[in-house]
């Protein structure tokens, strides 16, 4: 079996579009990551992920953008607020997860805080799924806990979500409910869709548990990444300081420009369904694995200067590549919450008051426009416990 390394931006752009490479980079994590959409392929993935992206339309993130996550986000940061600090990974787990739970369809009903820590908990513990294969501790331990976290989500969350709407659905069907009080979400619309493709229900609940991980898990890493970016930035570059503030056109570039840097995995893992020509020049068989090195594309300073390697929120626009790169994936496999996470880019006569930020640039906003700062008591701690390049803990202090 060969290891084949791809680093070059256009080399990596068309590797990670060849359909003949399925996604790989959560084999050792298959005990949640098995069968859910970020790891099928071919006809399969095409059937299910044409279902999901129904609940994905750019109307939903418009309409969550304005109409949902500025209440919900300013209800979870007024306790933190009223006491002056938080955790921003913390933080970003309480926000995220409202945000992710209603597009997954995983009800909460009791909105109590021993509810919230629960599902925190669950939420927490998936995401050690998605990073199985970098992990540097006991992994069957790690498994058995994952397990564990699966079976309390699947009676405690989702057997009763999954209950609920299909009640809706049959009330439906009878006339006794109309199309527009459904609500909108990803369970929902796998069930609409069960007869025609059915799915079991271990499959079901994986999947949605992989939406619930997959929405909060990297937004949280992205989010940490950027904020220590601007503030790093705003120390050595005082007069950018209020233009975070002020600027939301520069505040969005410059979170695009973190996340070029900080895709939230620093590789993309595939391997070939049959013998292959690579973008490299290479060939590969179904038993070699192919890595895209995503941090080195993302800093090919070809496509993005000479200064690629560093964080510039003012750095040109590339004609070969978006401002983020390819953090989001190309091909098959590419993000499906991308303007969810990074928003629309703005147009030339873009203008505030109706431009789509992406829920990133809604939550920096919010924090700096409260006076966030990094305390300097208790500065961020790395995760070590993975190779990936993740924050644990982040404080921070608000106010003047």
């Amino acid at each position: 079996m060969a290891s084949i390394v791809v680093s070059g931006y256009q080399l990596a752009n068309e590797t990670l579009r060849m359909a003949d490479l399925r996604q790989a980079l959560y084999d050792e994590g298959a005990i949640l990551m098995d069968k859910v959409l970020v790891n099928l392929h071919g006809q399969e993935h095409r059937q299910r992920r044409n279902i999901e992206t129904k609940v994905f339309r750019r109307d939903f993130f418009q309409w969550y953008e304005t109409q949902v996550f500025p209440q919900t986000l300013k209800e979870t940061l007024a306790p933190y607020l009223a006491s002056g600090k938080t955790d921003l990974v913390d933080f970003g787990f309480r926000v995220m997860m409202n945000l992710t739970a209603d597009f997954s369809g995983v009800d909460r009903p009791l909105r109590t805080p021993e509810e919230t820590a629960q599902l925190l908990h669950i939420l927490r513990t998936f995401g050690k799924a998605a990073t199985l294969g970098q992990a540097l501790g006991d992994k069957e331990a790690i498994k058995a806990e994952i397990q564990q976290a699966m079976d309390e989500f699947d009676q405690v969350f989702f057997r009763p979500s999954m209950q609920r709407r299909q009640t809706l659905l049959a009330e439906l069907a009878s006339g006794q409910r109309s199309e527009d009080s459904l609500p909108r979400d990803v369970l929902l619309e796998l069930l609409r869709n069960a007869p025609e493709h059915p799915i079991e229900h271990e499959v079901l609940m994986k999947e949605i548990g992989f939406f619930l991980l997959a929405g909060a898990f990297t937004t949280i890493h992205t989010l940490t990444h950027a904020v220590h970016e601007i503030f790093t930035w705003r120390t050595e570059h005082p007069e950018d300081a209020k233009r975070y503030e002020q600027d939301r056109f520069f505040l969005q570039r410059a979170i695009h420009e973190s996340m070029r840097l900080h895709p939230s995995s620093p590789t993309a893992g595939r391997r070939p369904t049959c013998p292959v020509h690579l973008p490299t020049g290479q060939d590969a068989t179904e038993q070699d694995m192919v890595s895209v090195d995503l941090m080195a594309a993302n800093r090919d300073v070809g496509v993005f200067g000479a200064d690629a390697a560093q964080y510039n929120p003012h750095r040109p626009a590339s004609k070969q590549a978006s401002p983020y790169g390819l953090s989001f994936g190309m091909g098959m496999h590419a993000c499906v919450g991308l303007n969810l996470a990074a928003g629309l880019l703005p147009r030339a006569d873009a203008r505030e008051q109706d431009h789509q930020w992406g829920t990133v640039t809604l939550i920096v906003h919010e924090l700096l426009m409260n006076g966030a700062r990094p305390d300097p008591d208790r500065p961020g701690v790395v995760d070590r416990s993975t190779i990936r390049n993740n924050w644990s803990s982040y404080p921070l202090l608000f106010g003047v």
